[in-house]
């Protein structure tokens, strides 16, 4: 049977190698990449070769959300192309954002929130939990103990510019020491959302089973189940 194969592109050079018996993507990365300095980050996962890239130019970093984010969430939750996937949870205005939101933060429900950084600019969030503390999601994922996680980058100058699937992989490296007994995570974007399909599936996640989710505001929306194998990927 042949190998899975791994390559890591650095500047103008591209490293490769096979992923070795009980070896994960990521550690296969990190060992092709040994000569060169910087960290490995995913870069395309979806192809028979898994794609990674040193970037030492780049910084994405996950930092937990604080109550005086709340009034940029609010202003990206307004930005046409995040609405447009998130207006079943209401209008966000300035009150709702902090009566909803805010106990995220604080940490009094399930739900943690994250801001993402790209060299130290904010530009995006990250909302995960489990999903068995969620017993109606629960019902229709097919792992009620993975990590369930929604994202979207809110400045709009930076949507376009292929940081979809670093900020996941941020996202990911901080779950995967955090949460260690996590084994899947779980995303469930809208089946018409191609853009967010095509960056879970460049960060290592694959599709599933399509269902109907029901809304807050009462509609439903059609959305297909991706899951992150997390031994296979990160180890």
């Amino acid at each position: 049977m042949d190998l899975e194969r791994v390559s890591v592109r650095h500047g103008e050079d591209e490293l490769s190698g096979a992923v070795r018996p009980g070896e994960s993507w990521q550690q296969a990365a990190r060992r092709v990449a040994a000569p060169a300095a910087g960290t490995v980050v995913a870069d395309d996962l979806s192809g028979r070769v898994r794609r990674f890239a040193v970037d030492p130019d780049r910084e994405v970093i996950l930092r937990a959300m604080t109550r005086g984010d709340l009034p940029v969430l609010t202003r990206w939750l307004r930005e046409q192309h995040v609405r447009r996937w998130w207006h079943s949870d209401g209008e966000p205005t300035d009150e709702r954002v902090q009566r909803v939101y805010g106990p995220r933060v604080d940490g009094t429900t399930p739900t943690r929130m994250w801001v993402a950084e790209v060299n130290g600019r904010s530009v995006g969030f990250v909302q995960d939990y489990r999903i068995r503390d969620y017993p109606d999601f629960a019902l229709l994922a097919p792992d009620p103990d993975a990590v369930g996680l929604d994202y979207a980058i809110g400045e709009p100058g930076w949507v376009g510019r292929g940081l979809g699937t670093p900020i996941l992989w941020a996202w990911m490296q901080r779950t995967h020491e955090s949460l260690p007994d996590a084994t899947a995570y779980f995303a469930a974007p809208d089946h018409r959302n191609q853009a967010s399909l095509r960056i879970l599936g460049k960060a290592g996640f694959t599709q599933g089973v399509w269902f109907d989710e029901p809304k807050r505001d009462g509609s439903t929306a059609t959305v297909i189940g991706c899951t992150l194998d997390v031994r296979r990927v990160l180890g």
